[in-house]
């Protein structure tokens, strides 16, 4: 698959390696793409980055996702949303009646937005197993296709892709997040959640 990445941090470059490791075209989309020439990372602007593209994983932070989709055409492109609404106090800025997943969609018309790669730390996404045990990796969406095309990259990266149901579950899956970033301060960032089914334990 052709994918854009949205934010050059710790996720998307995360996310972004492992795919073309597994063989997918990538590429960033960067606000001054001229400042990362010579690096081995492929970048272009924002709009060239989603125009080449067939899907287009959102790794920026909370603060820059209206910006980002507003100025942006996401028509028709599967848009996996893998930000947090964490406001500067270090809270859920949406929660309970909407999502931050169902913001991203109201946002960006037209775009096929599943969410995913929210619940867990970048050190998981670059090695998600711990040991023989794939970990697990929700994600939630409303278009059926789209949320086929995320669960072949979810897996692509090594996690156990687990369909949690309409993008309207996000609005469980970011509180799961803050669980997350709340018991990785205390634990340590190797830490991950884990679904495990009776009959099925060595998934």
């Amino acid at each position: 698959m052709k994918i854009a990445i949205l934010g050059g941090g710790n996720v998307g470059t995360a996310l972004g390696d492992g795919w073309s490791a597994a063989g997918h075209e990538v590429m960033y989309g960067s606000r001054s793409p001229e400042k990362e020439a010579g690096k081995q990372r492929k970048f272009d602007t924002i709009s060239g980055a989603i125009r080449a593209s067939e899907v287009v994983a959102l790794a920026v932070p909370w603060d820059a996702v209206g910006d980002v989709l507003r100025n942006n055409d996401l028509s028709g492109k599967i848009l996996i949303d893998c930000t947090n609404p964490i406001s500067p106090g270090f809270e859920l800025a949406v929660g309970c009646t909407s999502s931050g997943g169902e913001e991203v969609a109201k946002l960006a018309k037209g775009a096929r937005v599943v969410k995913a790669f929210n619940t867990t730390g970048f050190g998981n996404m670059r090695e998600p197993r711990y040991g023989t045990t794939r970990l697990t990796m929700f994600y939630a969406g409303d278009d059926a296709a789209a949320k086929v095309a995320v669960r072949e990259l979810i897996g692509n990266l090594g996690f156990d892709p687990v369909d949690a149901g309409p993008l309207k579950i996000a609005r469980y899956l970011e509180p799961m997040a803050m669980l997350w970033i709340n018991l990785s301060m205390k634990l340590g960032r190797d830490i991950a959640f884990q679904l495990i089914q009776r009959g099925q334990e060595s998934r």
